[in-house]
């Protein structure tokens, strides 16, 4: 089955700054690849982003294509992970090893699930070495100092993907001025380790790999010489990702096609400031997870389009709380229906809201509109319907992973505890037995003024925080 032709995929190429439908290099097998973080500690809350659009990405070519093999690196050979090692004391590998698992931890806590590959670079020395020596043998890479570096000027059209001029480039980028260097836009592709550093043996010396090299020694070995789509955040289009690109395309010895759609997710901004530390809003994955549900900071996450920069505010949170208490209270009613199938949720609101250029925030409306005709809908046969369709949506989202009970017990941010609302509810119905209705409606009253509400129903009374 490839993908349906009523409702085809679109993406934004930061190629080519086009809306462009998407088509597949091979229509029974999607390949992605998303870079993933540096593992030296705990991961700030804007590497969240691009974990949470490409995973809802993810499901969604999952629902057109027969077969998607979605690839999101770990970076576990970096100066910083080598600086975090030195500061503890500890081996570097311990360093990267905690960290990647915590890493994983937080994606998973994000209701995110598990790509097809994880790779890690130093899984992948040989593959870098092998890349390298091409870019040697074909005049693209030279050995200077105990460095091999990428020449940057034997390469046509550097600079295509973030629409640069090299001179510009020089100017205002991250640029490592050295004298070993033929070209100042030279970078790094294997650098010289002391004894205290991690490094391998390789035709240049004992060394180590740069950062660009990895991406794409790993994209050749488990996706092929060609890609469908590389994601990442937009503060990645360069260097890294036009140095990819160079490598990726210069290493066979002909023009190559390394990246076919190019998807960049924008930034996030705290209460409409830029997350920096210096500010004192730079938060963690870990920190918002000790206050927040994951599933709140997903929704939160979906609530803006990837291509604009987001304002994580204590307002997102508190809609994005509102939006799911509103959904799960819905959800108690769906236990045993059943979602509808993938050639119909294609066609679906959620599903075509997604397929173009994963629109999130529209999506989340017609999860909105979905849940509003189901409130409303009193055809029995309509009604399960609609609920199937609810269901798979969410499923396609990544949302309402929760029992309902658990949700709202979960997402209790009130003062008041779970063990005093059930009594407080008890003696409610102890009062309205013994037809003391003053105190069942004080009762009411006080929960009402603590952030509960309760709704009395055939199967008894139930609760949930406003």
């Amino acid at each position: 089955m490839s993908q349906s032709s009523a409702t085809r995929i679109s993406i934004q190429n930061s190629k080519t700054g086009k809306k462009e439908a998407f088509f597949p290099l091979d229509s029974e097998h999607v390949t992605m690849y998303v870079c993933g973080p540096t593992v030296y500690n705990r991961v700030h809350f804007g590497n969240a982003r691009p974990a949470v659009i490409f995973d809802t990405f993810f499901r969604l070519l999952t629902l057109h294509f027969p077969k998607v093999t979605y690839a999101r690196n770990i970076t576990d050979i970096d100066d910083k992970i080598n600086n975090a090692a030195a500061e503890a004391g500890v081996d570097i590998s311990d360093i990267a090893n905690k960290y990647t698992l915590a890493y994983q931890q937080d994606m998973s806590a994000l209701h995110n699930l598990i790509p097809t590959i994880q790779p890690k670079a130093t899984d992948h020395i040989e593959e870098i070495i092998h890349i390298i020596t091409e870019l040697v043998n074909r005049g693209h890479a030279y050995e200077a100092d105990g460095h091999v570096l990428f020449n940057v000027p034997s390469m046509a059209g550097y600079g295509q993907l973030s629409n640069r001029k090299v001179e510009d480039m020089i100017a205002g980028a991250r640029v490592e001025v050295a004298s070993y260097k033929k070209d100042p836009m030279d970078f790094v592709l294997w650098k010289p380790s002391s004894s205290n550093l991690p490094g391998w043996e390789s035709p240049w010396g004992y060394g180590r790999p740069g950062w660009h090299i990895e991406c794409t020694a790993m994209i050749n070995k488990h996706l092929g010489e060609t890609i469908d789509i590389h994601g990442g955040g937009a503060d990645l289009i360069f260097p890294h990702h036009e140095n990819e690109l160079a490598q990726g395309k210069c290493c066979h010895g002909h023009d190559v096609e390394y990246v076919r759609y190019w998807m960049h997710n924008n930034m996030i901004n705290i209460n409409g400031e830029k997350m920096s530390k210096s500010l004192g809003n730079f938060l963690t994955v870990e920190e918002l997870l000790a206050k927040y549900p994951g599933e709140q900071l997903r929704f939160a996450l979906l609530g803006a389009h990837y291509r604009s920069v987001q304002n994580f505010s204590d307002e997102l949170l508190a809609q994005s709380k509102r939006a799911l208490d509103k959904f799960y209270t819905l959800l108690r009613d769906t236990y045993d229906v059943e979602p509808i199938p993938p050639e119909d949720l294609r066609e679906m609101a959620v599903a075509r809201a997604l397929a173009d250029d994963m629109n999130s925030p529209e999506a989340l409306a017609a999860m909105h509109q979905l849940a509003t005709r189901i409130f409303k809908c009193e055809d029995p046969s309509e009604l399960a319907e609609l609920k199937g369709e609810f269901v798979a949506s969410a499923k396609l989202l990544g949302i309402l992973n929760h029992d309902p009970e658990e949700w709202f017990k979960l997402s209790n941010d009130s003062s008041i505890s779970e063990e005093d609302i059930d009594a407080l509810l008890m003696e409610r119905v102890e009062a309205k037995n013994s037809r003391n209705y003053a105190r069942s409606d004080e009762i009411r009253e006080y929960l009402d003024s603590q952030g509960v509400a309760i709704q009395d129903t055939r199967e008894g009374t139930r609760w949930q925080l406003k």
